[in-house]
């Protein structure tokens, strides 16, 4: 591993390893104390000391070699810490190709924290502190990574926010910089491994019956599957946490999606209506415009006649929304997320919305569809696949196809492929809109069925996948 430099003198070249430069020494000192506790649990004393030593000579708090401290902790009493770990393995725009050695010493340090905090999750039992612990450890790397914490997790449905340093294309960098293009997409699913390991480790039901313990978990998709699966061996007061748990991130996820939906409108301008006369109607430029012929010169005034208004009514027609999801064991992230954003479509003006789910059993939640954290308690996650009960469900409902979209979320390895697939060729056909899809997770990781993928493709209705933003844009433009 060892690392050669180069350093460009006037009419000379003098190449550098780490024994002539100390700085690069440091540096490698510090990354390979994090290797090696990542492999090996048991502490190397030479490295051990030789990273204090470095830690300590830069300015830095020797709190970020103790396994035991939170970068919450650390930050807590070094507030100046904080903007550094924002956007610490971010690409920066900004920065010159010069690599500034002293920086990158006191970046590996930092590095070091963030890493070692999430991917040395240890074994055995877990407490709900440690998960909690682990959780926030996981919301700084994300954040060092230009992400909301959550975020990669798929905890959380919003995009990537444009935190410090973040590049879209991972260009530019800090040295090292990793490129985001490739890891964001590979580390998001691995965190949320990790973190449902951990969620298994817990003794979950005597965590969730001491209202202490429970009020220190974080609501996380990991956390939900969980108590999903687990909510019919509960009673008492793990139930009612449980419960709290659940509707806490039922509208933590809400919030954002509703965000999404209303980003974008529903319906072309309605001009018969007349505008609400009420300030935020108010059009200011159209105003202006129409009254520039009562500008006094002299008194260097407009005289306002008439005041103009935006029209804001849409003209809509009525349209049914029809999602199937499928809620065996892979696919309770899509389930989780669609189930709220079935809640959110069915609060529009004119959108009729019906929910199904199904395994080898399908279930019409449609009465329970205003209410995703009621819809959620009726699943029973887990069990095989066989979408043929679900089209039994939903094909009835297809009283106006023009006017019908059925979205069906699945990964579409099923148990009678070919009668499935025709039913669903002759919903393409009868003109109602069919949009499958392979996943709506925040992290966007799912795998398909190659069958249904080929033939879908063929079908010209190809498999939506990744994130559920793209689930959302499909769904205004077809309602719009």
């Amino acid at each position: 591993m060892t690392e050669h430099t180069t350093e460009r003198t006037a009419g000379n070249t003098t190449p550098r390893t780490p024994e002539t430069d100390p700085l690069e020494s440091r540096r490698q000192v510090l990354y390979w104390r994090l290797l090696a506790r990542l492999f090996d649990p048991e502490e190397q004393s030479t490295l051990e000391s030789a990273s204090l030593a470095v830690v300590e000579d830069i300015g830095l708090p020797s709190a970020l070699l103790d396994p035991q401290a939170s970068v919450d902790s650390i930050v807590q009493r070094h507030p100046a810490l904080a903007a550094e770990f924002d956007g610490l393995m971010a690409p920066d725009p900004d920065s010159d190709e010069a690599r500034d050695r002293a920086a990158e010493v006191r970046r590996a340090a930092l590095v070091s924290k963030v890493l070692l905090n999430v991917f040395a999750s240890g074994s055995g039992t877990v407490t709900a502190g440690q998960l909690a612990r682990w959780q926030s450890g996981a919301g700084w790397l994300e954040r060092a990574l230009g992400c909301r914490p959550g975020e990669l997790r798929g905890g959380r449905a919003g995009g990537r926010s444009a935190g410090p340093g973040v590049s879209p294309t991972g260009t530019g960098g800090r040295g090292t910089a990793p490129d985001l293009g490739r890891l964001i997409p590979a580390i998001g699913p691995e965190l949320g491994a990790i973190e449902a390991d951990l969620v298994k480790r817990m003794q979950l039901r005597e965590v969730l019956a001491d209202p202490g313990l429970a009020a220190q978990l974080t609501p996380s998709m990991s956390l939900i599957e969980q108590l999903l699966r687990d909510k019919n061996n509960l009673s008492g007061v793990a139930l009612a946490n449980a419960k709290d748990l659940i509707r806490r991130f039922v509208d933590e996820v809400a919030e954002v999606l509703r965000t999404q939906v209303e980003k974008a409108t529903v319906g072309a301008l309605d001009r018969s209506v007349p505008p609400k006369r009420v300030f935020r109607n108010l059009d200011l430029d159209r105003t202006i415009w129409k009254n520039l012929t009562n500008w006094s010169p002299e008194e260097e005034r407009l005289y306002v006649d008439r005041l103009y208004y935006r029209h804001t009514v849409r003209r809509t027609t009525p349209q049914r929304l029809i999602v199937v999801v499928d809620q065996s064991g892979s696919m309770v992230d899509s389930m989780v997320n669609c189930t709220i954003l079935a809640s959110i479509f069915a609060g529009l003006p004119k959108v009729d919305v019906h929910l199904i789910a199904y395994d080898t059993q399908a279930l019409d939640l449609t009465p329970w569809v205003h209410d995703p954290f009621e819809t959620l308690l009726r699943t029973n996650l887990g069990g095989g696949t066989d979408g043929t009960v679900a089209m039994a469900l939903a094909q009835p409902k297809i009283a106006e196809p023009r006017n019908t979209v059925v979205v069906w979320i699945s990964d579409f390895y099923e148990w009678q492929t070919e009668p499935l697939f025709e039913s669903m060729v002759a919903i393409h056909r009868s003109g109602a809109k069919f949009i499958p899809v392979g996943s709506v997770t925040s992290s966007g990781r799912g795998s398909v069925n190659p069958w249904f993928r080929e033939r879908f493709k063929d079908l010209g209705t190809p498999v939506l996948s990744g994130h559920i933003r793209k689930l959302v844009h499909e769904l205004k433009t077809f309602l719009a």
